[in-house]
């Protein structure tokens, strides 16, 4: 993948630190271990709904799938940048919510641990919708990662600087059509005026990029995807690996 410099990725200069400090996707991250227990038993959910509708918003920033209440938790941090965050999401999306979050024994939460203005733009747009759009909004991103560095690459360095080098408020707005994020996120229900709202908000895109620093300094995350299960911090990022951990942790 096709990283633009740092240096033009800073929302403003209270982004400069985040930007500065961030480490690259990777395939490994910290040291921890998982915990292990004896079988839980599913937890039903409320009347009329599956656990895989539930969906919270954490006083994180994260967005919680599932049973909030759940005895087994996974938290990610993820970047919407990050090949091998999609990975992980096209290998675990669906029987991590079909398997497991269903069963009301575990939850899941992803918090956005945001790289660069291309991730910031496109988790504006994701958080944009109602919270019940979320993760279908962010599976659907990075099923189709690939494509939005190539029309950014593919307009070309004048316009690149044109839109990375916009005033705050208008930056956001730019890099959606540099990229086709805006263009992408109207074909699933999220109107252009509407997006270019939520890409101006100068305010939310700075507690975006406060909250990850402050995350990545209190969980030490270096990398992304990092896994937390239970509050233990995992040392890897694969979902078989995940699998396996869940069901010694009871989710079997």
């Amino acid at each position: 993948m096709t990283a633009f410099p740092l240096r033009r990725l800073a929302l403003t200069a209270a982004l400069a630190p985040l930007a500065l400090g961030l480490a690259s996707c990777k395939e490994k991250a910290a040291d921890g271990a998982a915990p292990s227990g004896a079988p839980i038993a599913k937890i039903a959910a409320p009347a009329g709904k599956a656990w895989g509708d539930v969906i919270t918003v954490t006083p994180e920033g994260g967005y919680l799938m599932g049973n909030p209440d759940a005895p087994i938790k996974v938290i990610e941090y993820g970047s919407l940048t990050c090949p091998h965050c999609a990975e992980f999401a096209e290998a675990a999306a669906t029987e991590l919510r079909d398997n497991f979050v269903a069963s009301g024994r575990v939850s899941f939460e992803f918090r956005n641990f945001i790289r660069d203005a291309i991730d910031l733009t496109a988790t504006q747009l994701t958080q944009c919708g109602s919270p019940e759009s979320f993760f279908a909004l962010t599976d659907q991103v990075f099923a189709n990662q690939k494509s939005f560095f190539d029309k950014a690459q593919g307009a070309g360095k004048a316009a690149q600087d044109a839109a990375f080098n916009q005033e705050p408020a208008k930056r956001g707005p730019a890099i959606g059509e540099l990229t086709g994020l805006t263009e992408f996120f109207a074909a699933r229900g999220i109107a252009k005026d509407q997006a270019n709202a939520c890409l101006a908000d100068t305010a939310k895109a700075e507690a975006m990029a406060a909250r990850v620093t402050k995350q990545a300094d209190q969980y030490q995350i270096t990398g992304t995807p990092t896994f937390l299960l239970n509050g233990k911090k995992l040392d890897y990022n694969t979902w078989p690996e995940l699998k396996a951990d869940l069901e010694k942790a009871g989710a079997r």
